[in-house]
């Protein structure tokens, strides 16, 4: 179910259980400290992570952490596979509503963005917990702002942070000689070689994100898009994104009649040469899809000059999770060194790592250093031109937009 229509339904129930977020932060946090008893408590439970399954990849790798949590630490981690955040939302919202206030279907939620925002403003989530985890100072959150913010919201220890994603445009060098190097410059591209670029079908998050960095590189002014959506002037700042949208459309794959569902659909127009554009969340993601000859090997990768869009993604708890130690220690664990290296290997995954290398030994370093060399992958220095992201009410508005626009289509 899309995201903004499960808003739209859910309203009247988010507004009848409007509470304030810290009546559900009490719940155990005073054990937090005593993290050997936290891992004695844990073994035998059953962890239920409601996460994205809809990338192999990114299932594989969530299989990964399952083995390694049952040989270490005894705990059963069960992927409850979402096709949407906010289904996992709207049980933790329903169960809420039925009064079920301990004993919850899911212990640990794969989120950020809106979904984290609803959580959070109606009391859903249990906390403060994750800057008690072990490994959560191996992110240097002082010198790294964002693994305490989500979305311009700050997290306040509701969620832990897991991995990093910025949008990265990449090309088949074969076809393409000199790709666009602005959203401007996209449209010119688009309109001398049309047919071979799109976007995913809003509100898949790829597009809705899309949208995003559109409208950032078209106004002048960011600043109202950092803040809640405003209607008086919602109009005005988002004009030149529908005038830009009307006249890129005609131009993108199938003359933008129809959208890919997803990123990997995207992915897999580029691999089957429908596409000489495309673009991911994950930076990483051309040069493993390369690895794994799901792209050409001409693929390269690149960034807007005017930076792209990034975020950090988290995992957080609901306030009724069954097995919140479990969930702790699952928390916890996919901070540490070994699982973010094997996270960020392309041929595994090559999602970023959350954690400041600096913080590391020499020895753990080293691990961040074995991705193969490929010419898909873009050097660390080019990802410095980061966009934040805008206050999550944008993200459910533009889509509402998107819809009444081009859904019919």
């Amino acid at each position: 179910m899309p995201r903004s229509l499960v808003s739209r339904l859910l309203a009247p129930l988010f507004a009848l259980l409007s509470v304030s977020s810290l009546q559900a932060q009490s719940l155990e946090t005073q054990d937090l400290n005593d993290w050997a008893s936290i891992e004695t408590r844990a073994k035998g439970q059953t962890v239920y992570w409601n996460a994205w399954g809809g990338d192999a990849n990114t299932n594989d790798y969530i299989d990964w952490v399952s083995q390694q949590m049952q040989s270490r630490f005894d705990i059963d981690v069960v992927h409850v596979k979402l096709g949407d955040t906010a289904e996992a939302v709207s049980r933790v919202l329903a169960e809420k509503a039925a009064g079920n206030d301990e004993d919850g279907a899911i212990d640990l939620i794969w989120i950020n963005g809106e979904n984290f925002a609803a959580m959070k403003k109606n009391g859903l989530l249990y906390g403060p917990w994750a800057e008690q985890l072990p490994n959560f100072a191996l992110t240097a959150p002082d010198d790294n702002p964002e693994m305490r913010s989500d979305f311009t919201l700050p997290v306040e220890g509701l969620e832990a942070p897991w991995g990093k994603a910025q949008i990265t445009f990449y090309y088949d060098s074969d076809r393409v000689e000199s790709p666009p190097k602005t959203m401007r410059e996209l449209l010119e591209w688009a309109r001398n070689n049309p047919g071979r670029f799109t976007y995913p079908l809003v509100p898949d998050f790829l597009g809705s994100t899309f949208l995003k960095q559109a409208l950032l590189g078209l106004i002048d002014d960011p600043a109202p898009l950092y803040a809640p959506v405003n209607e008086a002037n919602f109009e005005n700042v988002t004009a030149p994104l529908w005038d830009y949208l009307d006249a890129l459309h005609p131009n993108l794959w199938r003359s933008g009649q129809s959208f890919p569902n997803s990123g990997s659909a995207l992915r897999q127009l580029m691999g089957d040469g429908e596409l000489s554009l495309a673009f991911t969340f994950n930076p990483l993601e051309p040069a493993a899809a390369m690895a794994d000859y799901q792209l050409p090997p001409s693929t390269r990768s690149y960034v807007l000059d005017d930076g792209t869009l990034g975020n950090v993604h988290f995992v957080a708890i609901p306030f009724n999770a069954s097995h919140k130690t479990g969930a702790l220690m699952l928390a916890n664990f996919l901070l540490s060194p070994e699982a973010q290296a094997h996270k960020q290997d392309i041929e595994v995954w090559g999602d970023a790592t959350v954690l400041a290398l600096d913080t590391l030994s020499e020895k753990q370093r080293q691990a961040f250093a074995t991705l193969p060399d490929n010419p898909a992958t873009l050097p660390i220095e080019a990802l410095q031109r980061t966009l934040a992201e805008p206050h999550p009410s944008w993200m459910e508005r533009l889509e509402q937009e998107w819809l009444t626009r081009y859904g019919t289509r």
